[in-house]
């Protein structure tokens, strides 16, 4: 029995910055952001965009009546949780209208928790073929202004339906991972902020990709020439440049050449996007498929999943025939191509509004900032308050 991707689709919020601007107002040469970390624009999450209503916009973006009765599990992987105690997954579930007798739980782990996800939506199906799984990565990546990681900030969702029989991607049982005590990049509890070791954290990166590279070599006996293309997890999409460059160093010409053709159209919607930490991969995977050319049957994807701390996986699927029907190119180009470009002024303004920490009631005014069908509306008795408008 095959499982995998029947359903793929992101959300990013409707508000965005350009980079050569940004480096502009920060005393940069532009091409240090959009040529040395390979980023144009970034999406920015205004206070009524949070990693709930995301993920739910996301999820509402791919679900329709049947996967609402079908799906028994909820899995929502993030860094940006909004309750130390309540799953993020529990709002999505309520606000996407799936059907009550679900599990729905949250998982930490950096950037790597929505593969986590996958992993065990895998094991789920397996064991009850005739129901799917809902895997979402949703975060808001934010380091302050004037900051070394200012540039690599973002904000959006992927949502991801799992099933038997997938119409999109069948992922393979071959996956390998491996687990690390680093601090390469980290949140205490009192930081708004992540706290990052540059250097040390995209050589742990590195270190990762090819040491779980070589023990899956070992274990499958596959290599490069195996794979049609590579997808990555990209913080910033020179990363992911960097990421193919180690695996090609002894490749040959033409396995390069493939892998290298590949590159640009993997990394089209991150280009515009940002970072988004758990979803990155992912957008990263969508965008190889509605941006690339049609692969042929059967082609195997390579995937490379980080997320600091530090754990690492290498996997893989085969594209299903006929996948390129059953994506929404059409649709999340025109999300992206309808946001509205912020002044510096703007984005700054936004990058420095809070949500009040004394428990404070508050009421957000999402109608002028806002374009998601899912919104945070405001904070009341301590609670959060989403709506759909």
């Amino acid at each position: 029995m095959e499982i995998g991707i029947d359903k793929i689709g992101f959300y990013t919020p409707e508000v965005f910055i350009d980079m050569e601007k940004l480096a502009e107002a920060r005393g940069v040469e532009p091409a240090k952001y959009t040529i040395g970390i390979g980023q144009e624009k970034m999406a920015v999450a205004p206070l009524s965009q949070d990693a709930v209503s995301m993920a739910a916009n996301a999820a509402l973006e791919v679900l329709d009546d049947e996967d609402k009765e079908a799906i028994d599990f909820v899995l929502l992987g993030t860094e940006s949780g909004v309750d130390h105690s309540k799953s993020g997954a529990v709002w999505v579930h309520h606000l996407a209208g799936i059907q009550k007798y679900a599990r729905s739980v949250e998982l930490k782990q950096a950037c790597y928790s929505a593969t986590a996800a996958i992993t065990m939506a895998m094991g789920h199906i397996s064991l009850h073929p005739d129901r799917k799984v809902l895997v979402l990565g949703t975060d808001i990546a934010k380091y302050g202004l004037n900051t070394g990681g200012e540039p690599t900030q973002g904000a959006g969702a992927v949502a991801i339906v799992l099933s038997a029989n997938p119409r999109i991607l069948a992922l393979d049982a071959d996956s390998v991972s491996m687990s690390e005590d680093i601090s390469d990049f980290w949140r205490p509890l009192h930081s708004d902020y992540a706290l990052v070791d540059g250097k040390f954290s995209n050589q742990a990166y590195l270190n990762f990709l090819t040491d779980v590279w070589g023990e899956y070599k070992q274990r499958t006996h596959r290599d490069l020439s195996d794979f049609e293309a590579l997808c990555f997890h990209v913080p910033y999409t020179k990363m992911g440049k960097k990421a193919l460059k180690a695996l090609t160093e002894q490749a040959s010409e033409e396995d390069t050449a493939r892998l290298m053709g590949y590159y640009e159209p993997s990394i089209s919607y991150n280009k515009a996007v940002g970072n988004i930490y758990t979803g990155s991969l992912y957008l990263s995977l969508l965008s190889l498929l509605e941006q690339g050319p049609e692969l042929p049957e059967n082609a195997r994807i390579g995937l490379f999943s980080y997320g600091s701390g530090a754990v690492g996986e290498f996997f893989s699927g085969k594209v299903k025939p006929g996948y390129k029907s059953h994506m929404m190119k059409e649709a999340h180009e025109s999300l992206l191509s309808n946001r509205r470009e912020l002044t510096i002024e703007e984005y700054e303004a936004i990058l420095q509004q809070s949500l009040p920490k004394d428990g404070t009631d508050v009421a957000l005014d999402f109608e002028e900032t806002s374009t998601g069908s899912v919104v945070l509306k405001g904070v009341q008795d301590n609670i959060r308050q989403y709506g759909i408008k």
